[in-house]
């Protein structure tokens, strides 16, 4: 067996793994009624031991539900880039690979940097970070912010971006970063870092569920929680007067209409929910429409808006900023590139002096996202100050290091990697569509039809 000084990737394994969340509607908004929550996952072998020192990368980019069937294949379609390759030197440059894979013009073609191929790219590139900081025995947020500005620049593909945010610009923010991050590290680590909840407010539950899991969010520490709107003014109005009722004037209370409006639609529905102090409203209306955010924001201000779980890549980022577009910035750890990207979109936030409050929840979001949080915070804007990440109290216990709230806020991760490793059992179980969870609801489904032509 290979040594360590010697490992490669010998294999990339995937699969379709799929969790039937929209039995419960979990996760159910005016865009996305019925997600069955997935993930379409990858594991970067090596000819290692398997120990500490060669351990596997995993990685992983969400989904709700049939779309796993492309976004494996995409992945799949990686794999002639990733074989072979010296794992030594893919954990000290992940942006090697980053950029061969965005690099590849026939692949490109598809996007470029954005959809199905782009999303493929951010679960193999995390999957490199994941074997990076398990080889390097740190979390990925430690890993990241113990490492020198330069290394971190390095990192990033300034292409497309250079005209607002230059080289010589990053490693100024990144220098400025590191004062003080020993402390702040420390805090990190005695008090966590802040988080929200989505759990009460999914479209689909009963106003008594929204009740019940709004006075939990309360009672467990949680100082804003978010309700999705968009489908029927009446009905959201309904639930935000519930919902501020339940919690009190203390608490913030965000809306997010997944995308749901046109621009005129989403400035007035969000001045007919105003009187419920809402503190933003998320994804008013198309993630590409840069102007359409900035129009929206200008007239429902107050109101913060919010945008980023849908954006597709850094120069879309980089546009909203010039624009003035967003209040809120919000990255998805595995909608874009992977962690060299979501550098790239940290920077520009820092630049533009706008904070960040990642989407999560979903499979395993919570569980990547933390990390980018929490090294922002020690190393790069220095402030948890109107930060939050969003927390859904879900699926993680399909993780071998799950996420730990504890009075509304992450605490930090202690575990090498990326938090990214699920359970063997679990991906056993719920593999699609041979895992045995799927292949005995197909067995039911099969005998309830049998039932129902004998009764006929």
């Amino acid at each position: 067996m290979s040594s360590s000084a010697a490992s490669r990737i010998t294999a990339v394994d995937t699969y379709d793994i799929r969790f039937p969340t929209s039995r419960e509607l979990d996760g159910s908004d005016a865009m996305n009624p019925d997600p069955d929550y997935s993930a379409a996952y990858v594991v970067l072998r090596t000819d290692g031991d398997d120990s500490a020192a060669d351990p596997d990368g995993h990685g992983f980019t969400f989904t709700i539900g049939r779309g796993n069937d492309v976004q494996v294949a995409a992945i799949e379609a990686l794999r002639p880039h990733i074989l072979g390759r010296s794992v030594d030197e893919l954990c000290a440059d992940p942006g090697s690979l980053a950029r061969d894979l965005t690099g590849d013009s026939q692949l490109r073609w598809l996007g470029p940097e954005k959809g199905v191929m782009h999303m493929a790219i951010g679960a193999v590139v995390n999957a490199v970070w994941d074997l990076a900081a398990k080889r390097a025995g740190k979390p990925l947020w430690q890993l990241l912010a113990d490492a020198t500005p330069e290394w971190l620049v390095a990192q990033v593909d300034f292409r497309y971006i250079a005209d607002v945010l230059t080289p010589e610009d990053a490693l100024r923010l990144l220098r400025k970063g590191r004062e003080g991050a020993a402390e702040r590290t420390a805090l990190l680590k005695e008090r966590g870092f802040p988080g929200y909840t989505t759990s009460p407010g999914w479209l689909g539950y009963s106003d008594e569920k929204l009740t019940r899991l709004a006075r939990q969010a309360v009672a467990d520490g949680f100082t804003q929680i978010k309700l999705k709107v968009g489908a029927d003014l009446a009905d959201d109005v309904r639930r935000c007067r519930v919902a501020r009722a339940v919690v009190g004037p203390g608490i913030r209370i965000a809306i997010d209409a997944n995308q749901r409006w046109n621009v005129d639609e989403a400035i007035e529905w969000t001045k007919a929910l105003a009187e419920f102090d809402p503190y933003w409203i998320e994804e008013p209306t198309s993630p590409d429409d840069i102007l359409g955010h900035a129009a929206i924001r200008k007239a429902v201000a107050p109101v913060k808006v919010a945008t980023g779980e849908h954006v597709q890549n850094r120069i879309v980022f980089k546009q909203l900023l010039q624009a003035g577009a967003i209040d809120v910035l919000q990255i998805d750890a595995a909608r874009v590139g992977g962690v060299n990207e979501n550098l790239a979109i940290l920077l520009l936030a820092a630049k533009f002096g706008v904070p960040v409050c990642p989407h999560a929840g979903g499979v395993g979001l919570c569980e990547l996202v933390q990390h980018l949080s929490m090294f922002d915070y020690v190393a790069l804007s220095g402030t948890t100050e109107n930060r939050v990440i969003e927390y859904v109290d879900h699926l993680h216990d399909h993780f071998l290091d799950p996420v730990v709230i504890g009075e509304g806020r992450y605490r930090a991760p202690t575990l090498p990697g990326f938090s990214a490793t699920m359970r063997p059992e679990s991906i056993a179980e719920f593999t699609f569509p041979g895992g045995t969870f799927w292949a005995a609801d197909l067995d039911r489904q099969q005998t309830e039809q049998k039932q129902k032509e004998q009764a006929a």
